[in-house]
């Protein structure tokens, strides 16, 4: 059995019962310069207007979100603090040429600056206790460009992930399309490099030991259906911006 194949088996069964090893994450980056320096840190969108396949189905554990239709909202920030985040997601229709999928809702959730997730906690899988609160989750439902945009903070990593955003969609009756995972560009100027680089805004663990791309256990076979394009700068925030193909 392929690791990857393993670890998505994890994912699932942390749906059920919450009690997974916990799947340390997070990459190898380049050093990063002055965290106010302007930057377009780019990277082709995951699934390009050209490529109509459906993009790779990932893990949703080891923290899913355990009731996501509870979290309707786009501002999901809540209490977290750091580097301003847009997130922009279309979802296209691979059952229609690709056209974009309206009316699709869209669940996401990302650790914090610090490489926590709410929602557990007080356990071997994350030591901090935030089984109370629900930062940094949410839901949207897709406009008629198959769009959904969420506000949000610049995620933080933990050991054996690379920075990364969850993401869930089910079509308009609610029945499950694709579990999948949005990758981060690095690279000494990339917003990776140089958010982990501002202590100004709370990032104080820098990328030493930080697990790169090529690394990560759910991102090391391939990233280029998952690969975002992130524009902005530290001081301005940064857009993330990202096209996903399901069967719809």
């Amino acid at each position: 059995m392929k690791r990857k194949e393993f670890l998505r088996g994890l994912g699932l069964m942390g749906i059920s019962s919450l009690a997974i090893p916990i799947i340390n994450s997070c990459s190898k980056d380049d050093v990063s310069t002055d965290s106010s320096t302007n930057t377009d840190s780019s990277s082709g969108s995951g699934s390009s207007s050209s490529d109509c396949s459906v993009t790779p189905s990932e893990t949703a554990g080891p923290f899913p979100t355990i009731t996501p239709s509870s979290l309707v909202k786009s501002n999901i920030t809540m209490d977290r603090t750091g580097v301003a985040f847009t997130i922009k997601i279309t979802i296209k229709n691979t059952n229609a040429s690709c056209v974009a999928l309206k009316n699709a809702i869209v669940d996401i959730w990302h650790c914090d600056k610090d490489g926590y997730y709410s929602e557990y906690g007080g356990t071997s899988m994350q030591s901090v206790n935030y089984t109370s609160v629900h930062f940094l989750r949410g839901r949207q439902t897709t406009d008629e460009n198959g769009l959904v945009t969420f506000t949000s903070i610049f995620p933080g990593w933990y050991s054996g992930r690379a920075t990364h955003i969850h993401v869930h969609i089910y079509n308009a009756s609610g029945t499950s399309l694709l579990v999948t995972q949005i990758a981060f560009p690095e690279g000494s100027n990339s917003a990776v490099a140089l958010v982990n680089a501002s202590t100004a805004n709370g990032y104080t663990k820098g990328l030493t030991g930080y697990t790169y791309n090529a690394s990560d256990n759910v991102f090391s076979d391939s990233t280029a259906k998952e690969m975002s394009t992130i524009t902005g700068s530290v001081s301005e925030g940064f857009v993330l911006t990202h096209t996903i193909n399901v069967a719809g």
